[in-house]
């Protein structure tokens, strides 16, 4: 039977289910017709359940939910975000009818804003659920086949010290030191932004990230070398809170019109704030800092991350390239002794 409740402008429904259980519902419409739509087919599907034994129809909000509610991921900030996305092509379909075709839909309007790496990063996440929904859910039969896109390995853009220094004489004050700090400490945008005077011991020499500020989920404790030092001691006084101010505020946005404008001048291309790590981590490479140390003060969880940059600093294998060395061997042979090649004749 269909009914409304008081200060409800939707109609509800009631009915008892075929093992004797009353369900009462809200359909979430203002249309009578519409409501009892809904309400005979809610009374099917449950039939078909209990009496044929077919399984429970699930939609993708489902999915989404029990996926948030069960995960221990770190990156599950990321996932809400995808899910967000993910919204506008999959909300209120059944799980069982996502298919391969909406997921061709999906990648192709997530590469007209995004690479490659994005897009798989997406159609992981979707192939993932699905995968929990059949095998550990028993949500449906058969998850669909999901291509993964292949993936451009770029080359890590760094500068040189010169570059660097061209850089910042092109910069406002603000965003000099704040490079300068960046160079010196390898943080992200993020965590210079909203640094945090807090987070410093000047007397120990030492900055932290928290666990819900860093990437990993883990904090970060970050020695201060005298670089770092001497721009944080720039900024005393200037705010209560924050360490990076511009005219009394904090700065949101480091690498914004400001940077851009300053990267023109100085005629360094396709550098983003982020290279900035990637520059500070290749200088620390090649001045000879272990990979291992690397990815404990970068607070990289994985150590693949810091591998990118090993190829920067190949002088620590030459030791092991001259153990199969046969320099030895041919000491005895002089050049004059070598036999040129006869040239052919005609």
């Amino acid at each position: 039977m269909l009914f409304k409740r008081p200060n409800s402008q939707f109609w509800w429904y009631r009915f008892t289910a075929p093992d004797g259980t009353t369900i009462r519902q809200s359909a979430k419409t203002e249309d009578k017709r519409k409501a009892q739509e809904l309400a005979d087919k809610h009374k099917a599907q449950l039939w078909d359940q209990i009496k044929l034994g077919h399984k429970p129809q699930y939609l993708w909000e489902d999915a989404v939910v029990k996926w948030i509610n069960e995960s221990q991921k770190r990156s599950l900030d990321d996932d809400v975000v995808m899910f967000r996305y993910l919204d506008k092509f999959l909300s209120g379909k059944p799980l069982n009818s996502i298919n391969r075709d909406i997921v061709e839909n999906i990648i192709a309007d997530k590469l007209k804003h995004a690479t490659p790496g994005r897009a798989n990063r997406v159609t992981a996440l979707i192939r993932a659920v699905l995968r929990k929904a059949e095998r550990e859910w028993g949500w449906i039969d058969k998850a669909p086949a999901i291509r993964r896109l292949k993936e451009d390995n770029k080359r890590i853009r760094w500068i040189t010290r010169q570059e660097a220094e061209r850089l910042c004489r092109e910069l406002p004050d603000h965003l000099e030191a704040m490079v300068r700090f960046s160079l010196a400490t390898g943080l992200r945008e993020a965590n210079v932004t909203g640094l945090e005077w807090s987070q410093i011991d000047l007397q120990r020499k030492v900055c932290w990230i928290h666990p819900d500020q860093a990437k990993a989920k883990k904090a970060i404790g970050i020695p201060l070398n005298a670089d770092a030092i001497a721009v944080i001691r720039q900024f005393i006084g200037k705010h209560e809170i924050y360490v990076f101010t511009y005219k009394g505020n904090p700065v949101l946005k480091a690498g914004g019109n400001a940077w851009k404008k300053a990267l023109k001048r100085a005629s360094i291309s396709q550098f983003r704030w982020h290279d900035l790590r990637h520059t500070w981590a290749s200088w620390h490479v090649q001045a000879g800092t272990p990979l291992n140390v690397l990815q404990e003060l970068g607070g990289w969880s994985d150590y693949s991350m810091v591998l990118r940059y090993a190829h920067l600093a190949p002088e620590h294998l030459a030791e092991y390239a001259g153990k199969i060395s046969n320099s030895a061997h041919f000491a005895h042979i002089k050049t004059e002794d070598i036999k040129k090649p006869v040239a052919r004749q005609r």
